[in-house]
């Protein structure tokens, strides 16, 4: 079905070398786009590019001359932006450290305002207003309610990306440029390793999200999808839960 289809447009995931950033990014290759993915570590890149069969840029895109070397990386005019690197933290109240905040602004908020910013241009050359090109944002269910977890920062800062993602929607919207946000619940990452790879952890999370699993690939590269094909045209400005039902 056309709706949804992705065939032969360029897109970029960063932060896709695993986890949610891997699922989005091998969603892609599979429905025949041409994929760029990004991350920090040049060993991990190469291997998940080599596996899913796309092209793979090591860049620390919490600064500014990381974002600066993927860009370079990708020649002509893009579809579709993934903004998904992000890292995460967890300490008691009291032990909370300062380094956390700043880290955690720099990649997961900065990262993707930057990101954006350096992109436009070819995002721009892409765009029109029948099929206008699309800003995804990987924000997070902790963004839009408490979570159990000591995460401070991380959902502080996700919640910083959702009304990031709102924001530049109605900048860009007279460009022809969707910014859209998908906010997860569990899923296979490692940011939630320390959990899921506990069988009676991993079993007390699913039985806390009401359809009763964990998300699989397709759940989060379907919404991705969705987004980024003349089926999520008309969408902008949206945060999009795709957790199970969490935060019903």
């Amino acid at each position: 079905m056309t709706l949804f289809s992705v065939e032969g447009k360029k897109v970029v995931v960063t932060g896709g070398s695993r986890g949610i950033g891997r699922m989005i990014a091998a969603g892609f290759v599979a429905a025949g786009a041409e994929v760029y993915i990004s991350a920090r570590k040049a060993h991990e890149v190469a291997k998940t590019a080599a596996e899913l069969g796309c092209t793979g840029v090591p860049a620390d895109l919490s600064t500014p001359e990381g974002v600066a070397e993927l860009v370079s990386a990708v020649d002509g005019p893009l579809d579709v932006l993934v903004n998904n690197a992000g890292a995460t933290w967890g300490a008691p109240l009291e032990e909370f450290p300062p380094e956390a905040f700043d880290k955690l602004w720099n990649i997961n908020v900065k990262g993707v305002f930057y990101v954006t910013q350096k992109f436009l241009p070819q995002l721009r050359a892409a765009a029109s207003a029948d099929v206008p090109a699309r800003v995804i944002t990987i924000g997070s269910i902790d963004g839009i309610r408490v979570p159990g977890l000591e995460n401070y920062a991380y959902s502080a800062a996700k919640a910083g990306v959702h009304m990031l993602t709102r924001h530049l929607a109605r900048q860009l919207a007279p460009a022809h440029i969707t910014v859209n946000a998908i906010a997860p619940g569990p899923f296979e990452s490692k940011m939630m390793a320390f959990a899921l790879d506990d069988p009676a952890t991993r079993t007390l999370i699913a039985s806390q999200v009401p359809m009763g699993r964990i998300g699989h690939p397709d759940d989060m590269a379907g919404a991705a999808i969705f987004l980024a094909s003349r089926a999520g045209a008309y969408l902008t400005g949206t945060v999009i839960p795709v957790d199970g039902g969490i935060s019903c």
